[in-house]
């Protein structure tokens, strides 16, 4: 590519970038307080907050649980409860081997939810089989749950307590997206803990 190719190539995704964080103000506010609010209201009740995601999705959950157990902005503060379901290779393997991917986040769950804690899935599509049996595992426990999918339909997003619909079908603007909301996460932990 060009050298003027390439800058265009840039400025396109920056303004792609811009304009569906730009939606996303239009469109999620109201659910992105919501999730916050719970995740909140979870920590301060002794909860546990769990993430899951799959590939970019699994690495925002990652993401977010090092912001949440480590720190975000303050340093001043102890360490919130948080995990990443999927992380722990020997358990994904042999729950994956022995009972099916699909299983690998709700058999976690199953092990290590209770009903004061808190899930939250992240998926461009929406539609992940694991993450879906992942919420349906929570809700057995009496857990809440929240999303962060895309505008696309997503079944995640119709089973879920709170749903945060990136607008936009592409992935990588969704993705952009879930981590901006991850960070509003951790920021409205941090003020209000």
């Amino acid at each position: 590519m060009k050298p003027d190719g390439r800058s265009r190539a840039i400025r396109s995704s920056i303004q792609a970038s811009i304009q569906t964080k730009e939606r996303l103000l239009e469109t999620c506010v109201a659910e992105i307080q919501a999730l916050c609010e719970v995740a909140v209201r979870t920590l301060q009740g002794g909860g546990k907050l769990f993430f899951c995601g799959n590939g970019g999705s699994a690495c925002d959950a990652a993401h977010a649980v090092g912001e949440l157990v480590g720190w975000f902005e303050r340093k001043d503060r102890k360490g919130y409860p948080a995990i990443a379901l999927g992380h722990d290779v020997p358990t994904l393997t042999a729950v994956g081997n022995d009972a099916g991917f699909t299983e690998v986040f709700a058999r976690q769950l199953s092990a290590l939810g209770e009903p004061q804690d808190m899930l939250i899935g992240i998926s461009t599509s929406g539609s992940s089989k694991n993450v879906i049996k992942a919420i349906e595992a929570a809700q057995a426990i009496g857990m809440k749950t929240g999303v962060l999918v895309s505008v696309r339909p997503a079944p995640m997003a119709d089973l879920a307590d709170v749903a945060i619909r990136v607008p936009s079908e592409d992935t990588a603007r969704i993705q952009e997206s879930h981590l901006l909301c991850v960070h509003m996460l951790c920021a409205a932990v941090e003020q209000a803990i």
